[in-house]
């Protein structure tokens, strides 16, 4: 039996204060906007280029204009939207049963709204699988991260095989939830079908994407343990294998790190960053990576 089968929202968000956020104020010292928060959003004036602007600021036309370079200056935005996209399709039911991938989802899910609402943002979720499940329209305080925390843990209970998750559908969906910039955090494993990517590409042209990938050591490496029937968690459909054989076992990480090269390739070229999450990962230090790893970006 799952041991956080009956996990409560109130009892998650507890533990993570205590686990997750109470370590994250130490090592990030309060400062999330290089975890989470967008870059400026209010464009206000034009200025000089200097050493150390960001070029993705460069005006083009004005600096072609007058042959010197000019960069836009941004007022940050302290109450920006969030929106997080969730995935409670039926492979988040994958993993040890201490901590499936669903969980981890509820995890970040809840982590993510209780700072981000803690720092001023209203934030809304969506919830999908083969399409749009629930939509819990933005707003901030400690009751609307219950609210997503209770939705996705509710999500949990209910997961079963059924159709292959369409990340492109969630993709057109979202893309009209606001015509605001905003900030959207996709949250998923993206085990997906196909024709995601120009949808995803263009909602990182409207707004700042940040992509957690959410998976599974046993996705890419079976244990030896004799001739068994492994499931698609998606589908319920069953095949046998013979994870004693050494050669099956290594043309199924092969496969796995070809798709997960290919995976990263596609959503950089969509102009969004992907961090992985992994069942046995500590999610205050896959934060902390992510924290850096954005900060450096910006540079």
């Amino acid at each position: 039996m799952d041991p956080t089968a009956t996990l409560s929202p109130e009892r998650l968000l507890r533990r993570l204060e205590w686990r997750v956020v109470r370590r994250l104020d130490g090592l990030l010292q309060g400062d999330y906007r290089s975890l989470f928060r967008g870059m400026g959003l209010d464009f206000t004036d034009l200025r000089e280029y200097e050493p150390g602007d960001d070029l993705r600021h460069i005006e083009w036309n004005v600096t072609a204009r007058l042959d010197t370079p000019f960069v836009r200056e941004y007022i940050e935005d302290r109450e920006i939207t969030s929106w997080l996209l969730l995935d409670v399709s039926p492979s988040m039911a994958f993993g040890p049963v201490a901590r499936q991938k669903g969980l981890v989802v509820a995890e970040l899910a809840t982590t993510i709204a209780h700072v981000l609402s803690r720092g001023g943002s209203r934030v809304g979720a969506v919830l999908f699988d083969t399409d749009v499940r629930t939509i819990i329209p933005p707003a901030s305080g400690r009751t609307q991260v219950l609210r997503i925390a209770k939705a996705v843990l509710d999500n949990r209970e209910e997961l079963g095989p059924g159709s292959v998750t369409d990340l492109g559908a969630l993709f057109r969906a979202a893309s009209g939830l606001t015509r605001r910039r905003s900030l959207v955090v996709v949250v998923s494993d993206f085990i997906t079908a196909e024709g995601w990517q120009r949808p995803l590409a263009l909602i990182a042209r409207r707004h700042e994407v940040v992509a957690l990938q959410v998976s599974d050591p046993r996705e890419s490496e079976l244990p030896d343990v004799g001739s068994i029937y492994v499931e698609d968690a998606e589908t319920g459909e069953q095949i046998f294998v013979d994870t004693s054989d050494a050669g099956f076992r290594q043309r199924l990480r092969d496969a796995a790190a070809e798709r997960q090269e290919a995976l990263e390739g596609e959503t950089q070229r969509a102009g969004v960053d992907l961090h992985r999450v992994s069942t046995d990962d500590d999610l205050v230090r896959f934060l902390v990576r992510v924290s850096e790893l954005r900060r450096r970006r910006r540079r």
